[in-house]
């Protein structure tokens, strides 16, 4: 048999308490070009088989200490990717068969012919092969998947979550640990997570431990790869695992360029379980293809922050024009997202819908008059007024970023009855987020004190709400929006606390 390297050659464990059959068999298969060892019962081969990777066992059914079953079930056990095959005698058929039912792929009966042998480890062999590939096949269906997930997000917590995926099922780990960088040279725990299959010790307390990410810094600086069993892992640990044993440790490098963005650390508490180099290099190929969505992600928190500041910015310098605006803008958000969250909309458009809360009354900026003077406005100062949707549209059209908010700022005042401006739209050709804004500032408004009025009651502005559900505002927005803003009063939960989450 020609092989093209010794990583390729089959190892092969013959497992019998005759000696005499041990080297018969030694010797041809070693003369068939495979790469044999030899034990004389099951608790031997068993310490071979935690030695040194096999993949094939031939051993006998009938052994003292350790015999051929029992030998087959810690097999399939810890190192079920091993092809068993049973050698019996006639008398014995019956029980290899049974074995067979257990796991084993083949038996051979005593006294045999090494060609037949030879060829049933040959065809135990080429199976096993077969199903090697079929895992390698799967495994690049899931790394395909996981890079598809990963390339499509935008999300920081969303590319994580599918990175912790993967490292917890594609390679079996019971815990994974993900460290990123915070940008000014210190790691931070970002995530860790526990395999739903791993069940930890209920007889005392544990703890998984810190990962020392200084630890990691120096070991990567000479570009090494990470694979360690035992006690050996403990050193990559500022504070080791309480109640639990690390028993391998598999780490690779998020690494852009010269930078390091952090790493990810898969842990195995159980001792039939350890990392193999196969599983190293595919969470290898997870973390590089992660890398550069990590970073994206970063960058559109960077964006969306400077965003949301810019909008805070805006909507502070609306509320600034007039003492008795101010924290109107915030508060209408607020209201906003809570009837947003109420009507069951996605966090997304909830965060759309607060956001054009914010950004209502930007076109104010382009009506040069005082809107809170005492008294009601002339009808040349209403009309005046009545252009600050458009101004405010005017405003944000140039800005594309800010083109999802232009519904609700534009359209706030449109009416359900068609009475509205500044186009007199009706019923449902007005956008949501503007009938949500619309009920908001309203409530607002009447809540507030203005230069002409004091402040009107809850029950009073509730009340005028209700009035013109069906008129002024879509009963299916004014009526969910009582019950939230009675919800929410009956909550004790501060506004604040709304404005500051948002």
């Amino acid at each position: 048999m020609s092989l093209a390297s010794a990583d390729e050659i089959p190892r092969i464990l013959v497992v019998d308490d005759e000696q005499v059959i041990r080297e018969i068999l030694a010797e041809f298969l070693t003369m068939e070009g495979f790469d044999v060892r030899t034990a004389e019962d099951g608790e031997k081969a068993l310490v071979e088989l935690s030695r040194m990777r096999f993949d094939l066992v031939l051993a006998d059914l009938k052994m003292p200490v350790m015999g051929g079953l029992e030998l087959l079930a810690a097999i399939r056990k810890h190192q079920p990717h091993v092809v068993t095959v049973i050698m019996t005698g006639f008398g014995t058929v019956e029980t290899a068969i049974d074995a067979m039912k257990r796991g084993a792929y083949d038996y051979i009966l005593k006294p045999f012919k090494v060609d037949e042998v030879i060829h049933t480890l040959r065809r135990g062999l080429e199976r096993r092969k077969l199903e090697a590939e079929n895992i390698r096949l799967r495994e690049a269906l899931s790394l395909y998947k996981v890079s598809e997930a990963i390339a499509n997000s935008l999300s920081l917590d969303q590319v994580l979550e599918t990175v912790t995926e993967a490292a917890l099922h594609e390679v079996d780990s019971d815990a994974v640990v993900i460290l990123l960088s915070d940008g000014e040279g210190q790691m931070f725990e970002r995530a860790h997570r526990l395999s739903q299959h791993y069940n930890p010790p209920e007889t005392h307390a544990w703890e998984l431990g810190v990962v020392d990410a200084s630890a990691l810094d120096d070991w990567f600086a000479e570009d090494k790869p990470l694979l360690e069993n035992g006690g050996r892992a403990l050193r990559f640990f500022s504070e080791p695992p309480v109640g639990i044993t690390v028993e391998s440790m598999v780490a690779t490098r998020l690494r852009m360029r010269d930078r390091t963005l952090g790493y990810l650390v898969a842990l195995s508490f159980s001792a039939s379980k350890h990392f193999d180099e196969g599983q190293r290099k595919l969470l290898h190929m997870v973390t590089s293809r992660a890398t550069a969505a990590i970073e994206n992600a970063r960058l559109y928190e960077n964006l969306q922050a400077t965003f949301r500041q810019t909008i805070r910015g805006l909507a502070s310098a609306i509320d600034k024009m007039d003492r008795y605006t101010a924290g109107h803008s915030e508060r209408v958000a607020a209201y906003a997202q809570i009837l947003a969250l109420k009507l069951g909309l996605p966090p997304e458009k909830v965060e759309i819908v607060r956001q054009a809360a914010l950004m209502h009354d930007i076109g104010k900026i382009g009506c040069v008059m005082n809107l809170n003077k005492p008294g009601k406005l002339s009808q040349q100062e209403y009309e005046v007024f009545k252009q600050h949707p458009d101004h405010g549209r005017d405003i944000l059209q140039p800005i594309e970023f800010l083109h999802p908010l232009i519904p609700g700022v534009y359209l706030h005042h449109e009416r359900w009855d068609g009475a509205g401006y500044p186009l007199g739209l009706k019923s449902q050709e007005i956008p949501l987020v503007a009938r949500i804004v619309s009920v908001a500032d309203t409530y607002d408004a009447m809540t507030s004190d203005r230069a002409y009025r004091k402040a009107l009651p809850h029950e009073v502005a509730t009340k005028e709400i209700s009035r013109c559900c069906g008129s002024q505002f879509d009963p299916a927005v004014g009526h969910p929006f009582l019950e939230a803003i009675d919800d929410f009063r009956s909550s004790g939960t501060p506004l604040a606390r709304i404005l500051e989450e948002g």
